[in-house]
């Protein structure tokens, strides 16, 4: 790991207050960035990484927290918008508040936080912007169409995103974890009526024979936003234990 990949830049994490984005914090920070990681509930953490409230399905919010960062920071050139919530259930399951409120957070998000430092990538010598999007916007999984049909769009996102600022030196990826061993997804086990075997299930989906941890994902993260991978934009990188590439004979 190289202390200085990053040394001189600014980021901010949008969800970093734990799992993927916290793990991408850490190690933004390790390689050398200042961070700042926005979020509800953004912790304590020490510098280089500075805690900001932020909601990102509130403008306002979004906006004060952005400006509040860069203030801090001095500058912004790296985006993680890794801010989302998941939803459990078929296409006939999730009333139309709780469809509102996933595209909200998964989508909005991303727009708003965006939007808010657009500014400041314009300004940075190594500009980027990275969203973590899912494999559940290329296959198909079960009872989760809400959060499905939320992360489809992010991944249309990124590609119109990456289209519209490549000529303005800005570079816009997503990374498509498979499922990760995150507080979402322990919730989830727990609230199974048997634990153990659902988290089984989860693994023996996933080539690999487990579940993702959020350190791998945040070294995908880190690969999209170095100013090392300057000719890397438009990328959906999986993240995912070979689920989309290939499947294993029963």
């Amino acid at each position: 790991m190289d202390s200085d990949e990053f040394s001189g830049l600014a980021a901010i994490v949008t969800g970093g207050g734990s799992g993927i984005g916290r793990a991408t914090a850490a190690m933004l920070a390790e390689r050398g960035a200042d961070v700042a990681v926005l979020d509800l509930q953004p912790g304590d953490p020490a510098p280089p990484i500075h805690p900001f409230v932020c909601d990102v399905a509130d403008d306002d919010s979004v906006r004060a927290a952005v400006a509040a960062a860069a203030e801090r920071l001095g500058r912004i050139d790296i985006v993680v918008n890794n801010a989302g919530i998941g939803a459990v259930g078929t296409v006939g399951d999730n009333p139309d508040e709780e469809w509102r409120a996933v595209f909200e957070v998964n989508v909005l998000g991303i727009v708003r936080v965006t939007r808010a430092a657009l500014p400041h990538l314009r300004r940075s010598p190594s500009p980027a912007v990275v969203n973590t999007c899912s494999i559940a916007a290329w296959i198909g999984l079960p009872q989760r169409a809400l959060y499905s049909a939320s992360k489809g769009a992010v991944q249309a996102l990124t590609l119109a995103m990456a289209a519209d600022h490549v000529r303005e030196g800005i570079r816009v990826s997503c990374v498509n974890p498979g499922t990760a061993d995150t507080p979402w997804v322990q919730r989830l086990l727990a609230q199974a009526a048997d634990p153990e075997a659902e988290r089984a299930a989860l693994e023996a989906r996933q080539p690999i024979g487990r579940l993702v941890t959020p350190a791998e994902v945040a070294h995908a993260i880190c690969y999209l936003a170095s100013p090392r991978s300057a000719s890397t934009t438009g990328t959906v990188l999986a993240v995912d234990g070979g689920m989309r590439g290939f499947q294993l004979p029963r």
